[in-house]
């Protein structure tokens, strides 16, 4: 392609909008241009970055054996109703984009595909013998973002690939996650990303095991523990340690101690001199279910250690049939406003006990009348702890579970793990951390769709058998702009080779030198004869600007028609190291087909 006939406009500035370096470079180097918020035009150099990354997975998953398909992109509410996610989606998470069509039908545009994937399977699948089936698709995703950023990182539209799996038990489901693992760190090492794959929450999707595939970034908008042994790593929504060993209490006398001014940990430990692992902290949630009921809820943590919402979210969704509902629409700390609509008088805030009466909730058939009250793991082993006496201005020392405190009846693992913990596995090792970006999840599903959907297969005994679900995904459109996050210098992009939407550029610093079109132009023809995606540079425009907007659009070799043609040489240039050389002409092609062959790895 030349340049002079290409959609081609570079920028010098960094958009105003634009927040991470690979936001900012996909915009100036012309890859994108913003159409609306969360929205956004591939042209042309950023439509073949994308064709190159579908054609790596459509690859790597049609070798597992995996089918390609093409699902609708509008979805029956219907649907998402027997599955029990049309709340959820709608309301709690809200990222579902909601219509009514002319005949006052709900839909749904898709932000996944697993009730409409169920549904075919539950049309179409009648017997074992037509177990394991995997089929996925390549296609536009649409999630209606609360505030859309980082360009194609967390958009409203974005282009993904999703594949949902079969099988007649666990064990067949298990095999083909491991294949799924296997094809997507083959996708991610084929596309010259470095990566770690981590144990993961499943979220709104549901299900058992997952694990996310994190491209590592310093702009990453998750947080990855991990051990340097590399026996483990998890997102930190998921991940578990042993905390630091808690510090013997040296209160041995339960007595209330007034303690003035005193609302933080880090403030009762300095008047009472003592560690903030001898107290028992008492946060305050207040969580809504998908029926209306809010439920304030009482987590008591230890003081060092934070609460891990998502885990939270999890125990709580865990138990919405005791309050007569599915799942939770919101979950908050109740700021002061929120505390008068449920509160029957002033909370000690800062002071709360365990043990803080359910009479400061008033009577309302909208909230329900006794505070749940969960006790991390952490807090549970203290002896002789600090912790609120109820009373503003007030704590009490040396209280133990049993004796002030009614034991605990709902201990459950909370606590947000982070740098520096010790890990489960060995001890000796300490959690590391790193930021990463999202860019694959695969999840065991198990029977949570066809039973919800009465998704069913007989098998051989002739009995009816929900089916296993799997299901997979990888953003596409993600994956590309995390590649430009990860490899970028001042100058601009640095793509790796197999995703590249050119291998080379051939440039010509002086368009009205006869020779150096000439023998451009002869470069330009081989190169691409050979195989060797190139660009010829034959814009009417200064060198400079030449070199600087090759660098920006990050092509991996760039071929200079300069002065060294009067040797019989051009100047080859590798944009990841910067190195230069001078070959000869007719070594040209056969130079960059092994630099090529070297970094794809054939």
């Amino acid at each position: 392609m030349r340049l002079s006939q290409m959609l081609f406009v570079t920028l010098r500035d960094d958009p105003a909008d634009a927040e991470i370096p690979s936001h900012k470079l996909l915009l100036r180097a012309g890859y994108i241009r913003r159409i609306g918020s969360g929205v956004y035009a591939y042209l042309p150099l950023m439509w073949r970055v994308l064709q190159k990354v579908s054609q790596i997975v459509r690859e790597e998953m049609n070798a597992t054996g995996a089918q390609e398909c093409l699902l609708p992109q509008l979805q029956p509410a219907e649907l998402w109703k027997e599955s029990g996610r049309w709340d959820t989606y709608t309301k709690a998470e809200g990222i579902m984009f909601s219509l009514i069509d002319r005949r006052e039908q709900q839909l749904g545009l898709g932000p996944t595909h697993e009730e409409v994937i169920t549904t075919i399977a539950r049309d179409m699948i009648r017997s074992y013998r037509q177990l394991p089936l995997h089929l996925y698709q390549i296609q536009t995703k649409f999630r209606d973002e609360i505030r859309p950023r980082f360009g194609l990182m967390r958009g409203r539209e974005f282009i993904m690939k999703d594949g949902y799996s079969f099988h007649v038990d666990e064990d067949s489901l298990k095999a083909t996650y491991q294949d799924m693992y296997q094809a997507y760190s083959n996708m991610l090492r084929r596309s010259g990303l470095a990566f770690r794959a981590v144990e993961a929450d499943s979220g709104a999707i549901g299900g058992s095991g997952s694990t996310e595939f994190m491209v590592l970034a310093d702009a990453g908008e998750d947080e990855v523990l991990y051990t340097e042994d590399g026996n483990y790593a998890a997102n930190v929504e998921k991940a578990v340690s042993l905390p630091a060993d808690a510090v013997a209490s040296a209160f041995t006398i339960y007595e209330k101690r007034e303690t003035p001014g005193t609302e933080t940990i880090e403030t009762v430990c300095k008047l009472l001199n003592c560690s903030p692992t001898q107290v028992v902290k008492n946060v305050l949630y207040q969580t809504v279910y998908d029926n209306g009921k809010t439920v304030l809820v009482l987590i008591s943590i230890r003081g060092d250690q934070e609460v891990n919402e998502v885990k939270l979210q999890n125990e709580l969704t865990k138990l919405a049939a005791n309050y007569g509902a599915k799942t939770i629409i919101a979950l908050t700390v109740p700021n002061a406003e929120a505390q008068q609509t449920w509160a029957a008088k002033s909370l000690p805030l800062g002071y709360i006990a365990p043990d803080i009466a359910d009479e400061y909730i008033k009577g309302d058939k909208q909230v329900h009348p006794q505070f749940l009250r969960l006790v991390d793991k952490t807090a549970v082993e203290l002896k002789n702890f600090v912790t609120g006496a109820n009373e503003a201005g007030y704590h009490v020392v040396g209280a133990n579970w049993s004796e002030q405190f009614k034991a605990p009846e709902l201990v459950v693992d909370i606590r947000k793990a982070r740098p520096g913990d010790r890990a489960l596995h060995n001890p000796e090792q300490t959690l590391q951390s790193a930021r990463g970006i999202e860019v694959g999840h695969i999840f065991q599903l198990g029977t949570k769709y066809s039973v919800a959907m009465g998704a069913t297969y007989t098998n051989e005994q002739g009995e009816e058998k929900p089916l296993v679900m799997g299901c997979y995904g990888v953003g596409v459109s993600r994956l590309a702009q995390s590649a430009v996050e990860q490899s970028y210098d001042k100058d601009g992009i640095i793509w790796p080779v197999a995703i590249a939407p050119y291998h080379a550029i051939v440039t010509i610093p002086n368009i009205k030198d006869a020779q150096q079109v000439e023998i451009a132009e002869k470069l330009y023809k081989e190169l691409n004869q050979a195989g060797i995606e190139t660009l010829l540079d034959d814009r009417d425009e200064r060198a400079g600007v030449k070199f600087k907007d090759a660098d920006l659009i990050g092509i991996p070799y760039r071929i200079v028609t300069g002065r060294a043609i009067a040797n019989g040489k051009v100047e080859l240039v590798q944009r990841a190291t910067r190195q230069s050389q001078e070959i000869d002409i007719q070594e040209v092609v056969s130079t960059i087909k092994q630099w090529i062959a070297a970094a794809v790895g054939n």
